[in-house]
């Protein structure tokens, strides 16, 4: 699955000690660009946050998992990220908007009347 957006938050990052060693774990806020904007918290984990650093106001598209798992009688749901790409923000100036001092065709030696 995919989704696209702005990052709008970085919450802090949770560590902890597991059977296979330290982990590390950062979540994110996405905030889509669509009529109604919604908003998306979405998980990396280990080497994963290193290889794709990103903060606020990066705009991004995310291919993320969603998995569930129980614990306790309580189900919780993750959106885990296994790809962030950055969007590429136009470095390049706008064009010049067309100037309607004149008509075109004036003072060229047309045969317009005006």
């Amino acid at each position: 699955m995919e989704i696209s957006g702005k990052i709008i938050a970085v919450l802090p990052m949770a560590t902890g000690q597991g059977k296979n060693g330290t982990w590390r774990s950062q979540d994110y806020v996405l905030e889509t660009a669509d009529q109604y904007p919604k908003k998306v918290c979405f998980n990396l984990f280990n080497d994963k946050i290193d290889q794709f650093p990103m903060g606020i106001d990066d705009q991004v598209n995310v291919s993320f998992d969603v998995e569930s798992r129980e614990y306790n009688g309580r189900w919780y749901t993750t959106v885990r990220a296994w790809k962030v790409e950055k969007n590429a923000v136009s470095a390049a100036p706008a064009a010049p908007a067309p100037s309607f001092d004149a008509a075109p065709g004036v003072g060229e030696g047309s045969d317009l009347p005006f």
